[in-house]
């Protein structure tokens, strides 16, 4: 049955925009190069990190979305948009290995008058270079001539309340799409089908400028995150009440915008401090490293504060709470949660956890004990470590019931709690 739609990669950019079209009631078919997503989709089963639910699954299924493991669902599409993951590679670089085989697929069953867009982080270029390339070569059909091709970068923020009661990760309505097309009929084009989804589409002048929107909009969340850190060091150092600070500050309606530290920077956004060929990017590659340093910085802390109360690191129990890189959420994408429990264990710290989404976790291969009761286990515990606030945590009773409690969100009442 042919579809007007192909969502290419079922992941955490993927999903929320397959969500959004069959909710507009367009045709919408769900691929992904791994046959596994599909075959969970299929049968109901929601997303291991929590993006949408089996409740959402099952509305999605009912409205007409078909989970495919059949590339050939791939010819028979008006628009085809590509959501593969790019992570970082082992020198840093986005890998773009899964973008590559989502476009093969693609190309080999491309047909003319076809829309491509590509939604996933890539360094600029990649849409009129590499990925232009592969689908040509594998379709014998030209871009911008054949078919068109756009760029238009994904904007989810997964967990944040929008629109009254909408998820974030689902309210794309509210949301502006950029679009930057190979030519200006391709990027007409792109306008076209988001204009089904959004309120407003904002052309940029072409694909590099369109790819360099999310370059700028990723690093511009981890200098300025890497900002706080520092004046959270700072901050206790000298004995200044960061939170406060913050606070009055963001009161300030123009020139200030409140980013808020953290125990190290999670999620799938990766920020990019090179491009080959280029200069640096120095002040990126400084956030990078000012970032990369908080997790041992919350253990450096949480080793002084059990010394300051006459216990040792060594052999001390320690409590981790929310090891997932956002709240209420059970996606655990560059969550420092590992690094810290590892740097733990290197001090000879006997770490357990707990968390309302995250039934089982390893550390280097090895189970780390997961707390059933919240309060008993932070009772028990020589230290507990606030790493993600969670709805579900009754920060004041827990402030009570803890021995010692170091909170790296800012979210206890204050002086209920030593903050980061």
């Amino acid at each position: 049955m042919p579809a007007d739609l192909a969502v290419i990669g079922l992941g955490h950019h993927g999903l929320p925009l397959a969500q959004a079209a069959t909710a507009a009631g367009i045709a919408t078919v769900g691929y992904d190069t791994d046959p596994r997503p599909a075959a969970e989709l299929a049968a109901g089963r929601p997303p291991v990190d929590g993006s949408l639910t089996a409740a959402e699954i099952r509305r999605m299924l009912s409205a007409g979305f078909r989970p495919a493991a059949d590339p050939a669902e791939l010819g028979r599409v008006r628009t085809a948009v590509i959501c593969a993951p790019t992570p970082p590679g082992p020198d840093g670089a986005l890998d773009l290995t899964a973008v590559s085989d989502a476009a093969r697929a693609l190309a080999a069953r491309l047909r003319p008058h076809t829309t491509v867009l590509l939604e996933s982080p890539v360094p600029p270029g990649t849409t009129e270079g590499p990925l232009r390339d592969l689908l040509e070569k594998g379709s014998g059909l030209r871009a911008g001539r054949d078919f068109h091709l756009a760029y238009s970068p994904g904007r989810l923020d997964p967990g944040r309340p929008a629109q009254g009661t909408v998820r974030g990760a689902h309210a794309l309505a509210g949301t502006p799409k950029v679009i930057g097309g190979l030519t200006s009929a391709c990027t007409e084009s792109a306008a076209a089908f988001y204009g089904r989804l959004t309120d407003k589409v904002v052309r940029a002048r072409g694909p590099r400028e369109a790819e360099t929107v999310k370059l700028l909009e990723t690093n511009f969340r981890h200098v300025n995150i890497a900002l706080v850190n520092e004046m959270a060091v700072l901050c206790h150092e000298i004995g200044v009440d960061l939170w406060d600070v913050i606070r009055c500050a963001e009161t300030k309606p123009f020139g200030f915008h409140a980013f808020r530290p953290g125990p190290g920077v999670g999620g799938h956004g990766v920020p990019v401090d090179r491009l080959d060929g280029h200069r640096p990017l120095r002040l990126v590659e400084l956030a990078g490293q000012v970032n990369e340093r908080m997790p041992q910085y919350v253990v450096q802390r949480s080793a002084t504060l059990l010394n300051e109360h006459g216990k040792s690191a060594r052999g001390a129990r320690v409590l981790l709470l929310g090891i997932t890189y956002k709240p209420d959420l059970a996606d655990r994408q560059g969550s420092p949660a590992d690094e810290i429990a590892r740097r733990l264990m290197d001090l000879g710290a006997q770490v357990s956890y707990h968390d309302p989404y995250v039934p089982d976790w390893r550390v280097r291969d090895l189970p780390v004990p997961r707390a059933d009761s919240l309060y008993e286990a932070a009772a028990q515990a020589d230290l507990t470590i606030l790493l993600q606030h969670h709805r579900t945590y009754d920060l004041q009773g827990l402030s009570v019931k803890a021995q010692l409690l170091l909170d790296t969100r800012g979210a206890t009442p204050a002086g209920a709690a030593h903050r980061l």
